[in-house]
């Protein structure tokens, strides 16, 4: 038995935060998921590095009918992918009873600021890619909740992307309780419905440990006290999201539905490889494993899982520290609410940018392809 399959054991699914269209097509994924990988999520960075950053699509450029119309064209690629990767965990989500096997995609970053768009733009997505597995991605923004909730009543799956604040996350959890009352209300199945709740982990250490390092500075007789709190920030935040996951499920709504065959809205551990090279490669991953939990790893995460993941029950440990570790960074001057607020706005901002450098590297990548015999 291999790590992710020891994962999987206490309640872990190992998602795939990475597509490419040789990875679908040279069998690669299959080997994936023969060894234990549970799901794939994709986004505008990582299309953006494998349309441009490869020749896998040129073929497909070339032949499509209409090359100029760069938006057609970026749907005719990326909805090949999603659909074949889909296509490949499809017996993983039959086996599974509809609980993983799902692969993502996003709505274009550029309606995170609107509903009705995000509305319009999942369902044009759901339809075209019609298949049960598909989950669709949408910001954790203000304005992004009623739209999830309008998503769930309709019986798509949803996949909530760029969470980051405890308090957001609290808006998450009653708006996928609030899409699957109103759908049981209206005598429509609910037990298919399946959603995660995509929480942000390593953005968080990135930026607290930069604004300790600003107040170490300025204070230097705290120095040893504020470095002792670099690298808690972000484990600690994903641990009490998870506290407000096991009490949403205890809530007599929650339980009621799950009684009729609800799912429950599993925690997903997003951005979890370590961007400081002075942490463990891991410590995304050692520290947040448990029931009821996804983690979605890039190429270079997933390796070291099955190289050497320390896989024990974690995600709830030691959460008087956790706590602790917030009321002393509140202490030390350092919001947790302005920082989530920051990484909302900068991730939003950060995924439009690629998205827009995207459509424009299609659009050139396109002229060449098309011009060359």
């Amino acid at each position: 038995m291999n790590n992710v399959e020891r994962l999987w054991e206490q309640g872990q699914s190992i998602w795939f935060d990475f597509i490419r269209r040789d990875l679908l097509e040279d069998g690669e994924l299959q080997r994936l998921i023969d060894l234990g990988l549970r799901g794939m999520t994709s986004n505008p960075t990582i299309f953006e590095k494998a349309i441009d950053g490869s020749d896998d699509y040129d073929q497909a450029i070339r032949e499509f009918p209409h090359p100029e119309d760069t938006s057609a064209l970026y749907d005719a690629l990326t909805w090949a992918d999603i659909g074949l990767a889909a296509d490949l965990f499809r017996p993983l989500y039959d086996a599974s009873g509809g609980q993983d096997g799902f692969v993502s995609i996003e709505v274009s970053p550029t309606l995170a600021r609107d509903t009705k768009g995000t509305v319009v733009e999942a369902r044009r997505i759901w339809r075209a890619l019609a298949r049960p597995n598909i989950m669709i991605k949408v910001p954790a923004t203000e304005e992004g909740i009623p739209a999830i909730l309008t998503l769930i009543q309709e019986g798509l799956n949803v996949n909530v992307t760029l969470i980051f604040a405890l308090e957001r996350y609290r808006q998450v959890i009653d708006a996928y309780w609030g899409g699957l009352q109103a759908r049981a209300d209206e005598g429509k199945p609910i037990d298919r419905v399946a959603s995660v709740a995509s929480f942000f982990v390593s953005r968080v250490d990135t930026l607290v440990d930069h604004l300790l390092e600003e107040r170490e500075k300025a204070s230097p007789a705290d120095r040893e006290r504020l470095r002792a709190l670099h690298g808690q920030a972000a484990v600690a935040n994903a641990r009490e999201a998870y506290a407000l996951f096991t009490d949403s499920i205890a809530d007599a709504r929650a339980h009621a539905l799950i009684e009729r065959g609800a799912q429950v809205q599993r925690p997903l551990w997003a951005s979890t490889s370590t961007k400081n090279p002075a942490y463990p490669d891991l410590l995304y991953v050692d520290s947040l494993i448990g029931p009821h939990t996804v983690n979605t790893v890039p190429p270079a995460t997933w390796e070291g899982i099955l190289d050497h993941a320390q896989v024990a029950r974690t995600v709830d440990r030691d959460l008087d520290r956790s706590r602790e570790t917030l009321a002393s960074l509140e202490a030390a001057g350092i919001s947790m609410r302005a920082v989530t607020q920051q990484l909302e706005e900068e991730g939003v901002k950060s995924f439009a940018d690629s998205f827009t450098t995207l459509m424009e590297g299609l659009e050139k990548k396109a002229r060449a392809v098309s011009s060359r015999p």
